[in-house]
C-alpha cells in the first residue's frame, strides 16, 4: 500500500455525496471505484469522480481497492462489511455497524481474526467542536466532571427525506439514527458507559412522506420514536440522554458537560464544528473557546482519513469499530432497561479514543 489507500464505495445514495465532498481534499484517499444496487446511480457518481462503477462482486474482487466505505442502508451493513471483510479488505461503514450488538461483535471479530482494520462512522466527533470541548475538559478547566445533559429532539426526518421508511423499522429509530453521534461524543468527552436506565415508547403508529414524488404516502412505525435514558460513565459521571422524533420543536442545547468548577457547552456533535462555551465558577457569562483541537473544515470521511494514517503509523484508528461496538451494548442495555425497568450493566466496553490535535485536513 503506497501514501494513498485506495476505496471503494458501495452505496451512492444521498449520503454518499458529503463523502465524496471530503474525498477531493484528502491527500491519503483515492476513490478508485464505486458500486450501487441500483447501477444508474453507481454510474453518475462515477462520471463525476472519475473512479470506475462496478458491480458490488467487482470491487470486491478489484486489486485497486485497499478499503470499503460502505454506504448501504443500515439493513445491509452486515451483509456487506462481512462480504468486504472476507475479500481481505478493510472496512470503514456509516452508522450503525450493525442492526444488533450480536451484528457489529461478528463484524469485529472478522476484522480481528483477518487483521483487517473496520471502521465506523460518526467521524464528526474528530472536528473542533467535540475535540475542543474535549481539551477544555481534559486540561481541567471544569474540574472532574459530574454530569452531562444531552438532547436529540426532532419531529422526525419524513419531513425532508423522500424515502423515510427505513427510519422507522428495525435498525432504525433516533436512538440507532442519531444516538451514535451523540454517545461517541460523550465517550470522547467522558469516557465508556458503565451502567444504564432507560424508557422508551412511540406515538404514532404511522408516518406520512412528506417531500419527493412520495409525499403524502403513509408507511408504519415499527420502532420506538422516544427515548429518555441515564447513562452512568465509568469515572462515575451521569448523562441524562434523550432521543426523540416526537418533539415539534425544542431550544434544549444539544450537549453541555457540568464539573465540579464550571461548565462547557458543546456543539451539535452532527457536526464538525461549532462554538465551544466555557462557563467557571465566578464567571459573570460564558466565553467561547477558540478551536484547538480536532480536524479543521472537517467533512465526512475524516475517519478514513485517520484509518488510512493509523496504517502508517501502526497506532489505533478514532473512529473504531470497538467504539460502535460498544454504543450498540449501551443500545442493548437501554432497551433491556427500558424492557425490565431495572438498571443494566453495559458489558462491553470501549477504551477512550486519543485525542485529536488540530489538523487540517
Amino acid at each position: 500500500m503506497g501514501e494513498s489507500l485506495n476505496v471503494g464505495m458501495i452505496g451512492c445514495g444521498t449520503i454518499s455525496g458529503q463523502y465524496l465532498a471530503t474525498f477531493e481534499r484528502l491527500p491519503d484517499i483515492r476513490l478508485t471505484a464505486v458500486a450501487d444496487a441500483e447501477p444508474e446511480r453507481a454510474q453518475a457518481t462515477a462520471r463525476t469522480t472519475g473512479a470506475t462503477a462496478l458491480s458490488t462482486e467487482q470491487l470486491l474482487a478489484s486489486d485497486d481497492v485497499d478499503l470499503v466505505v460502505n454506504l448501504t442502508i443500515p439493513a445491509a451493513h452486515l451483509a456487506v462489511s462481512a462480504a468486504s471483510l472476507d475479500a481481505g479488505k478493510h472496512v470503514y461503514s456509516e452508522k450503525p455497524l450493525g442492526s444488533t450488538l450480536s451484528e457489529a461483535s461478528q463484524l469485529l471479530q472478522k476484522a480481528e481474526s483477518n487483521d483487517l482494520r473496520l471502521g465506523c462512522a460518526p467521524d464528526t466527533v474528530l472536528g473542533t467542536g467535540i475535540q475542543t470541548a474535549r481539551r477544555v475538559i481534559d486540561d481541567d478547566l471544569i474540574g472532574r466532571p459530574t454530569s452531562a445533559t444531552a438532547f436529540m429532539q426532532s419531529p422526525g426526518p419524513e419531513r425532508w427525506h423522500p424515502s423515510p421508511e427505513f427510519y422507522y423499522q428495525p435498525g432504525g429509530g433516533p436512538l440507532l439514527d442519531m444516538g451514535p453521534y451523540y454517545l461517541s461524543a460523550l465517550v470522547h468527552l467522558l469516557g465508556p458507559v458503565r451502567r444504564v436506565v432507560g424508557m422508551a415508547g412511540r406515538h404514532l403508529d404511522e408516518r406520512v412522506v412528506g417531500s419527493g414524488p412520495r409525499a403524502g404516502s403513509r408507511f408504519p412505525v415499527e420502532v420506538d420514536t422516544h427515548v429518555t435514558a441515564l447513562l452512568e460513565h465509568v469515572d462515575g459521571a451521569l448523562t441524562t440522554m434523550v432521543m426523540s422524533f416526537d418533539v415539534a420543536a425544542s431550544e434544549t442545547p444539544k450537549i453541555e458537560v457540568h464539573g465540579i468548577r464550571g461548565s462547557v457547552s458543546v456543539p451539535d456533535p452532527n457536526r464538525f464544528e461549532g462554538a465551544v462555551r466555557l462557563r467557571r465558577d465566578g464567571d459573570a457569562e460564558w466565553q467561547e473557546i477558540a478551536p484547538s483541537a480536532g480536524f479543521r473544515d472537517g467533512g465526512r470521511g475524516c475517519g478514513i482519513s485517520d484509518l488510512a494514517q493509523s496504517l502508517r503509523e501502526g497506532r489505533p484508528h478514532r473512529a473504531s469499530a470497538e467504539l460502535a461496538v460498544h454504543f450498540l451494548a449501551v443500545v442493548d442495555a437501554l432497551e433491556r432497561a427500558a424492557r425490565e425497568g431495572t438498571v443494566v450493566d453495559v458489558e462491553n466496553r470501549c477504551t477512550r479514543p486519543d485525542p485529536l490535535p488540530l489538523t487540517r485536513r
